[in-house]
């Protein structure tokens, strides 16, 4: 089952480092994981900035479950 894990993430990894290369080519109308960030980290309801707090959220997470041991 271990390796199952390792396989599913190494597949993620590889699916990201190629939408982040395709996003940088030439002319590419696919926006890189910089420009999804800003935009998300852009996003407010009235004064609360809802897309930082989502992005603090996430990171927060992946954090807790990964490198929390």
């Amino acid at each position: 089952m271990r390796y199952v894990a390792i396989g599913g993430f190494t597949v993620a990894l590889l699916l990201f480092v190629a939408v982040e290369w395709a996003a940088r080519r030439e002319g590419s109308r696919i926006p890189t994981f910089g420009d999804v960030c800003a935009y998300v980290m852009r996003y407010e309801v009235g004064p609360v900035p809802v897309g930082r707090i989502a992005l603090f959220g996430f990171w927060w997470w992946v954090g807790w479950h990964f490198f929390a041991r």
